[in-house]
């Protein structure tokens, strides 16, 4: 590990510790998945949409994420159109025919559409989630939030992630600031077992099965399960390691 990337994983662990570290369990789920993927727009150095990241995690529900990194041009614009403003978060779905700015709203809508609840989104311990949530930003030093030059794929890639996973968060940056389309598998841990690194849980619980509808689906195209892992059907490449993930991003997509 280069001395860049383990100071990169140091201020990410930070920035989940100041956060609270939510984001992390499946804890309300949603009864029924969408059948076409939910669309959101938002910047992975945004507080704000780093509440509805948060709601995906705790719901265990997918997404279909277009980022939109100021200065960013590939799809701020259609924001714009669609909403008439540039705010995030954004979220369409295709499966009610509706659009939502405000975090709140979001997660109100996701939470009555696909039969979740909600925890935590109005009030003071709303206040307090942004704030986790600005300090989050400011250890990563904003990361995130500002757009590269950078070739557009003609397919969305696809992540497994978590919210708070600090190692999902670097390569979350990148794709954010590269403007990279892609399919967020949410992949929270589904039970207090899962907690910590994988090693020690291995471990500790050697013959736990894996529970949880994506980590399940992880352990059956690859034979383990750890986040990140990209797939990019643009070029057929698989991969674990956030490192080796961000270096193949780099190479492949900036310019």
């Amino acid at each position: 590990m280069s001395l860049t990337h383990l100071l990169d994983v140091n201020t990410s662990l930070l920035a989940s510790t100041l956060s609270g570290w939510r984001g992390t369990m499946i804890f309300r789920p949603a009864t029924r998945q969408p059948a076409r993927p939910i669309e959101l727009y938002e910047f992975e150095g945004c507080p704000y949409c780093r509440l509805v990241g948060e709601a995906l995690t705790e719901m265990d529900l997918d997404a279909l994420i277009r980022p939109c990194p100021k200065g960013g041009t590939r799809f701020r614009p259609t924001v714009q159109r669609l909403g008439g403003k540039l705010q995030f978060p954004f979220l369409v779905d295709p499966n009610t025919g509706t659009q939502h700015y405000e975090s709140a709203d979001i997660v109100a809508h996701l939470a009555q559409t696909y039969g979740a609840t909600v925890c935590g989104e109005t009030g003071a311990l709303r206040q307090l989630r942004l704030t986790g949530g600005r300090l989050a930003r400011g250890a990563r030093r904003g990361r995130g939030v500002r757009a590269r030059p950078s070739r557009a794929p003609e397919q969305p890639l696809e992540l497994y992630s978590f919210e708070s996973s600090p190692y999902s968060r670097l390569v979350r940056e990148v794709l954010c600031e590269l403007e990279l389309p892609y399919l967020l598998r949410s992949t929270g841990k589904a039970r207090w077992q899962d907690l910590g690194p994988p090693g020690i849980r291995a471990r500790l619980f050697p013959d736990l099965p894996v529970t949880g509808r994506n980590r399940e689906r992880l352990l059956a195209l690859t034979g383990r399960v750890q986040v990140p892992y990209l797939v990019d059907p643009n070029t057929g490449t698989a991969m674990y390691e956030s490192a080796d993930i961000v270096a193949y991003l780099e190479s492949t997509y900036a310019r």
